[in-house]
């Protein structure tokens, strides 16, 4: 059987625990789709067509947080690809995803500090730094295919998450390689993740409520549905577009930008019957990096990115929930 062991996490989905956690899942939410973006316009030679797309990725961060790019760069046959290797390893018995040292032992399940439903992430994933993708240990020979596409995807993206960083931190009049030597192999990660069916209840997390703790995530998904984002105070489900990649900003962002780039939070809602596989490229820069703004005054405190990892996993382990930036204004 390749869904992981439920029993440990049976207690979340019983008795007055389940009525409690569901009240924000069962609200109506409708579907959208998100602002699209296509690309090709950034290397057309006239200028108006450059200055239109800057200016829809500017107002999409600004205003949604999130939005959709075509003719990224990144071909089909190779996310097609990267899809099959990814299922072929999920697949796998529980046992050896979690105790084989795949994926430099990566594997996560569930969410092990959840003490009620609304603090549990009904999912599975591999979150993989660029730099051990091609170490001979992270992939065994069966699965050098994996390895293969793996590290293809991550170069290919992470050359789409520099130019959008670029055109970003441009618009705010710095240089376009802002981030370019603070993010790299060793700090940014490539994550594999798998949301099963799960049978218990239709109002559980794949992925609770949470912003991103980076500069900007590049997201693949497949067709299945289930990520939502908070805009207007309302949760509005994304409409899957087979064409496009989804890119969202993450808190360094926000932080650097002086809250002009927004990083909304987003969740993945479960699938009764179908599962859902989705893989995402996080642009990080190095745990020493200084966050600071690009104008004054400023809305945040400096704060180093290792300061602000140790601050999440603090809140989480006390509380179950992520605070974030509000822990950083000044």
């Amino acid at each position: 059987m390749c869904d992981p062991p439920f029993d440990r996490y049976r207690d979340l989905f019983t008795g007055s625990i389940l009525q409690r956690s569901q009240h924000e899942g069962r609200q109506v939410v409708e579907e959208h789709e998100l602002p699209v973006i296509d690309l090709r316009s950034l290397r057309s030679e006239n200028v108006e067509e450059r200055v239109s797309c800057v200016s829809e990725i500017v107002r999409a961060s600004s205003d949604w947080g999130f939005f959709q790019v075509l003719n990224h760069g990144v071909s089909n046959e190779l996310l097609g690809e990267m899809s099959r290797e990814q299922k072929r390893l999920f697949e796998l018995p529980f046992e050896m995803k979690a105790s084989a040292k795949l994926l430099n032992g990566s594997y996560r399940w569930g969410t092990p500090t959840a003490k009620s439903l609304d603090q549990f992430s009904w999912s599975e994933a591999f979150h993989v730094p660029l730099a051990k993708i091609s170490d001979p240990d992270c992939c065994s020979s069966e699965f050098g295919c994996l390895s293969d596409a793996m590290e293809r995807l991550a170069g290919t993206m992470s050359e789409l998450a520099r130019m959008l960083a670029g055109v970003l931190a441009e618009n705010l009049g710095s240089p376009g390689d802002q981030f370019t030597k603070s993010c790299s192999k060793s700090t940014c990660f490539l994550r594999l993740n798998r949301y099963p069916p799960c049978p218990f209840s239709p109002e559980t997390f794949g992925l609770m409520p949470h912003t991103d703790s980076d500069f900007l995530t590049i997201l693949h998904q497949d067709q299945v549905g289930g990520l939502q984002l908070r805009k207007d105070s309302k949760w509005i489900a994304v409409k899957p577009n087979p064409d496009a990649l989804i890119v969202n900003i993450g808190d360094l962002f926000q932080a650097w930008s002086n809250d002009v780039y927004k990083s909304v939070q987003h969740k993945v809602m479960t699938n009764t019957k179908v599962e859902r596989y989705s893989v995402a490229y996080f642009l990080c820069p190095s745990n020493e990096s200084t966050i600071g703004s690009c104008r004054e005054p400023s809305v945040y405190k400096k704060f180093t990115f290792g300061e602000f990892r140790r601050q999440v996993e603090e809140d989480v382990k006390r509380s179950g929930y992520k605070v974030g930036l509000p822990r950083f204004l000044l």
